[in-house]
């Protein structure tokens, strides 16, 4: 007989600011049965995360408040209890106990002055009456269940000491602690590789199988669900506006907002020249209303798939010309190291012996976990790290061994995207000043005037307003300041950019309009990119050919679709593998034969 563990009834949480007051959890109502995995889906401001701290009472107030509704939690001693109506005295002991949550950030959540092994600890002896050294045999027993490399070592390691995966692993493990009925997860998955992301979903799974807990999992990624969840709810400005069981969302999805969220992410079977977003399929009005469109994620397809000879007539042109860059047994080491009396070192080999090239209007994908040395081959080639040895020529110019003063002029054609644009921007300079500097610096038009209108044009260019231009950052959402770093690479007029996971941080739907916009930038201005990123569909998508890097080297690299379909490495098929199911035809095709 199902056994229900929660219920939330008519729940409303709000935001006050002022005189303004922000619904962002508007009347839902669920239910989570024991065993049971529910996914809550939904972009950034949807109220998913709001929904989560409210089971939790976690609700910071001001500014925020619950402002009615029920949250019964079934005890199996003590029956149904409504955590709104109970004091914080009492709500402290469900808290880890009965209900634990997983947050989306390790490393903010662990803090930083101990060592893991002791926070762990700590939620165990809050709730109950062991011993240090029991409680420190417990964690190592936890460490090991969620399968930490050298669990009595990782004790007394701090966090800055471990990777991001082993980090959640750590987060899991106070999670499980103590034994809760309910885990919430809260986008525990969103920044990990594709490889640590499968590998924590299948520890949840387990942990579920052993325990029966019931799991509320929250992200922004139907993918993610698909591999885990049994129903789904589907969030929008505070709202349910769709729920079921997993194969009934993904065959036949009502909302145009579901088919949306469905459609952004890259397929794996069939190739697209641009990505469908949620505007094809839902018109918001200016009340907040909308209105659905008369599309389907079949005729989007259709509409949107590049045919074989499309593709083969690309592929024609482009490897007709002569490469735009040249790297040759590219080397960059740092060392770790050296004794007093010894000349002898050990090197971190992050690029390692590397050899490609890149040809004009083309997209290489550059595609590993994280430490395989992506990011530092993308820095190395645009020298702001030196290489150790090897040779960087671009447009016949050997830049390998330039002088930074000499750098300089060829800097304007060569630029780079970084992963987070939050910290990429400097958040004193308003982002029209921030978008002129560089044209400032390299004395590109004529006077400021000039640089100004140009500002305008990269903001229309990149989907904002003019009127932006004397915001500051923190006045914009993710995937907006994404597009003004895109409009400052673009302020120099490069012909050769470095996307380093310039999208992995962003919800599927901003991601998916932010890889429509670079493409068709590389259709107007005749772009040529390397596009770093450790998510292999997002490569295939962008990328004419992916080279694959693991611990410093390539190993492999050939045309997009040739890697997807026949890779030849282990190690390649194993980031195929764990790329989650989220188109239609992905999952069911995945789902037809697994369940």
């Amino acid at each position: 007989m199902t056994q229900t563990l929660l219920e939330v009834k008519n729940l409303i949480t709000e935001f006050h600011s002022g005189h303004e007051k922000l619904r962002a959890v508007n009347d839902i109502s669920l239910q989570l049965n024991r065993g049971e995995t529910i996914g809550i889906v939904g972009e950034s401001g949807s109220g998913k995360s709001v929904t989560a701290l409210s089971v939790m009472r976690l609700i910071a107030s001001p500014p925020g408040k619950i402002i009615s509704g029920n949250i019964i939690y079934h005890h199996p001693e003590k029956g149904a209890v409504d955590l709104l109506a109970i004091p914080e005295k009492e709500m402290r002991t469900f808290r880890g106990k009965e209900i634990a949550m997983i947050f989306q950030e390790p490393m903010t959540s662990l803090n930083p002055v101990f060592t893991c092994g002791e926070q762990v600890a700590e939620a165990i002896r809050l709730h109950f009456s062991v011993s240090k050294s029991e409680a420190k045999e417990r964690v190592i027993r936890l460490f090991e269940k969620v399968k930490l490399p050298r669990p009595a070592a990782i004790y007394d390691t701090y966090p800055h000491q471990i990777s991001g995966g082993q980090k959640q692993r750590v987060m899991i493990s106070m999670a499980i602690s103590c034994g809760p009925s309910i885990l919430i997860a809260d986008e525990p998955t969103t920044a990990l590789d594709v490889t640590v992301q499968a590998a924590i979903i299948d520890l949840l799974k387990e942990i579920q199988e052993e325990t029966k807990m019931g799991i509320l999992f929250i992200t922004h990624d139907l993918g993610v669900v698909a591999n885990l969840a049994d129903r789904a709810l589907v969030m929008y400005k505070g709202n349910i506006v769709e729920q079921g069981n997993i194969h009934d969302i993904f065959s036949n999805p009502q909302h145009p907002y579901t088919k949306g969220l469905l459609s952004c992410r890259p397929p794996l079977d069939i190739r697209l020249r641009a990505l469908p977003t949620i505007p094809d399929f839902m018109v918001e009005n200016a009340d907040g209303s909308f209105k659905a469109t008369n599309f389907s994620i079949n005729d989007l397809v259709e509409k949107l798939t590049v045919t074989k000879d499309e593709s083969a007539a690309r592929k024609k042109k482009l490897y007709a010309q002569e490469p735009v860059l040249s790297v040759q047994n590219l080397k960059t080491w740092f060392p770790v190291k050296s004794g007093i009396f010894s000349k002898t070192k050990e090197y971190i080999k992050a690029v390692d012996d590397v050899s490609f090239d890149v040809y004009p209007g083309e997209t290489l994908g550059l595609v590993g976990e994280s430490g395989c040395g992506k990011t530092t081959l993308g820095r190395t080639i645009i020298r702001l790290i030196n290489p150790t040895e090897g040779k960087i020529i671009f447009r016949g110019q050997e830049i390998h061994s330039m002088e930074q003063d000499k750098l300089r002029p060829l800097r304007k054609h060569i630029q780079i995207i970084f992963q987070d644009p939050y910290s990429s921007l400097n958040p004193r300079l308003t982002i029209g000043s921030a978008i002129i500097e560089p044209m400032q610096v390299h004395r590109l038009y004529a006077n400021d005037k000039e640089r100004k209108e140009k500002v305008f044009d990269l903001l229309r260019k990149v989907n904002l307003k003019e009127s932006h231009y004397d915001r500051y950052p923190h006045e914009f959402s993710g995937g907006q300041r994404q597009r003004i770093c895109i409009a400052r690479a673009l302020a120099l007029n490069p012909e050769f950019i470095i996307c380093d996971e310039s999208v992995s941080a962003l919800d599927v739907s901003i991601q998916a309009q932010v890889l429509n916009l670079l493409n068709q930038l590389k259709q107007e201005l005749g772009f040529t990119y390397i596009f770093i990123s450790h998510d292999l569909s997002v490569v295939r998508f962008m990328s004419d050919r992916i080279a694959v890097m693991n611990q410093g080297k390539i190993e492999e690299m050939d045309d997009a679709d040739e890697i997807y379909h026949h890779p030849k490495t282990d190690y390649t098929k194993k980031l195929i593998s764990s790329i989650p199911k989220s188109f239609p035809s992905d999952f069911l095709s995945l789902t037809s034969h697994s369940r």
